[in-house]
């Protein structure tokens, strides 16, 4: 892989939802991020200014639609709307954590789709590639109609979880809910330990109900794993269940650390020894409790958007 693409049609911008990993993210690939700014009207309107011509470049825009979600989402829309009026060639974004993905369906009568919504709002401003990680439902992949690069956030922990040196005979994967399955599969395999499943039932939003656990679970190292963690009620009360039933101790790992409301008190008083997550969502300090570990998909979005840029196949950093 090259060690700079300074003299390329390659530019990297970032917005404000994760300048950190933004910035990671460039020097992985041996570049300057792209000169722009963001500023505010006196109304809170978002005004956009390209401080250098990117006339002919392949522009990728790196922002994860995290909290506050809709300021983020603005930002990103201005931000495709302003490098497609000054002629770039490509505009990938680079969208760590794709926000509005929970509502991927209609559930009940009278419900909006809002991950198709804000994939239309995307195509619409002129984007022309997205690159994600993880998403809620990978069949949100279909809701666009411009190319989509869905990498996956397992191998990194994996390899984390490896390096803790367990015996796979010792550890169980979990997964918190009957849809979560498919994840705690991938991850089983490459720990090459086997699984088990919470059957929960959720009577209301962000309310869950531990029911039983399907698996052995009994004097086990269990590794609970989701894609979001927002107010971590379900991933905490899944892990008290488990030490309840037997489990020996509990590690949970997610791909996406909302964290909110209650979340930060609920996972340092569970049963949860260590919570380990990725940089999609950059955790503010009060976050930054000694429970929670966060390791950095830089690398994995580094790689993909070199491959992008190269026209080279995407599909070896999903394996």
């Amino acid at each position: 892989m090259p060690n700079s693409y300074i003299n390329s049609k390659l530019k990297i911008f970032s917005l404000n939802s994760n300048h950190e990993l933004a910035k990671e993210i460039a020097d992985e690939v041996g570049l300057e991020l792209g000169k722009s700014s963001v500023k505010r009207f006196s109304d809170g309107e978002i005004q956009i200014n390209i401080e250098e011509s990117i006339r002919g470049c392949d522009v990728f825009v790196i922002q994860s639609t995290s909290q506050p979600v809709n300021e983020h989402l603005m930002e990103l829309l201005i931000m495709v709307d302003a490098l497609k009026r000054a002629s770039a060639k490509t505009i990938t974004i680079v969208m760590p954590y794709y926000g509005y993905a929970r509502q991927d369906r209609k559930a009940r009568a009278r419900e909006p789709i809002t991950a198709k919504l804000v994939a239309n709002l995307l195509e619409t401003a002129g984007a022309t590639r997205v690159i994600t990680l993880d998403l809620h439902a990978p069949q949100i992949q279909g809701f666009f109609d411009i190319l989509i690069d869905h990498l996956m956030g397992v191998p990194i922990l994996a390899e984390y979880f490896q390096e803790k040196g367990f015996k796979n005979e010792d550890i169980v994967i979990v997964s918190p809910d009957h849809g979560g399955v498919t994840r705690a599969r991938k991850l089983a395999e490459r720990l090459k330990a086997p699984i088990a499943i919470i059957d929960k039932r959720r009577p209301k939003p962000n309310v869950a109900e531990v029911m039983n656990i399907v698996g052995n679970i009994d004097g086990k190292v269990a590794i609970l794993i989701d894609d979001i963690i927002d107010t971590a009620g379900t991933i905490t009360l899944a892990a008290n269940a488990l030490v309840e039933n037997g489990a020996k101790e509990v590690f949970a790992c997610c791909t996406h650390p909302v964290l909110s409301g209650p979340a930060i008190e609920r996972i340092e008083n569970s049963n949860i020894k260590e919570l380990v997550v990725l940089n999609t969502i950059q955790l503010t300090e009060e976050k930054m409790i000694g429970k929670i570990k966060q390791l950095s998909v830089a690398k994995l979005i580094s790689e993909a958007i070199i491959r992008v840029y190269e026209q080279k196949s995407v599909s070896t950093l999903f394996d």
